[in-house]
């Protein structure tokens, strides 16, 4: 049996360059608390989106139990577009309704939910630890438990808080089965 602890990041300052944008100064406190709420846990390895926002709010974890931090770019974010897009909420909704439709330039939920299922798959099959925790995002957290159940889809996603931490439970063979928020404010 394993458990992800999928980890949505901490509020971050914007920045158009989403690689780089870091946390802001509540969300570098909140990863505080995720390491706070996390280092009981017994966590045995820690993966996270090579985006900033999220390396930084699992990196206090990391420090805490002493394990590095392994990049894993199929839990980066979903690319909503290679321009700015006029309405986000309308455009993600649409995303989330149409599941074969991108935006110029970006990813459908389709291509992204891939992405980071066989990311999430790898990471399953690949460790040793029983306990694994996972930085990401909202989009393609929300759209890889989507995958694993089905009930995860778009107000899932407007519901989730920067950070917010659900922990996932598998059986044999890497076979879902269950999910549990445990972040609370």
């Amino acid at each position: 049996m394993k458990t992800v602890y999928l980890i949505r990041h901490a509020h971050s300052v914007y920045t158009p360059d989403e690689r780089s944008r870091p946390l802001s100064d509540a969300g570098k406190a909140d990863a505080w608390r995720v390491a706070d709420l996390l280092e009981q846990e017994e966590i045995g390895e820690i993966w996270s989106s090579p985006y900033l926002r999220s390396v930084q709010t699992v990196e206090k974890l990391a420090e805490r139990i002493g394990q590095p931090i392994r990049l894993q770019e199929g839990f980066r974010e979903r690319l909503l577009s290679d321009g700015p897009v006029g309405d986000f909420e309308d455009s993600v909704r649409r995303l989330w309704d149409e599941p074969e439709h991108a935006l110029p330039g970006g990813e459908s939920n389709r291509m992204a939910t891939i992405r980071g299922m066989e990311a999430l798959r790898g990471v399953l099959a690949s460790s040793r630890s029983s306990r694994i925790a996972v930085g990401t995002h909202g989009n393609i957290m929300a759209m890889m438990m989507n995958a694993l159940y089905g009930s995860f889809g778009y107000e899932f996603w407007r519901g989730l808080e920067m950070p917010d931490i659900y922990k996932l439970s598998f059986g044999k063979e890497g076979r879902y089965k269950g999910a549990k928020r445990i972040w609370r404010r």
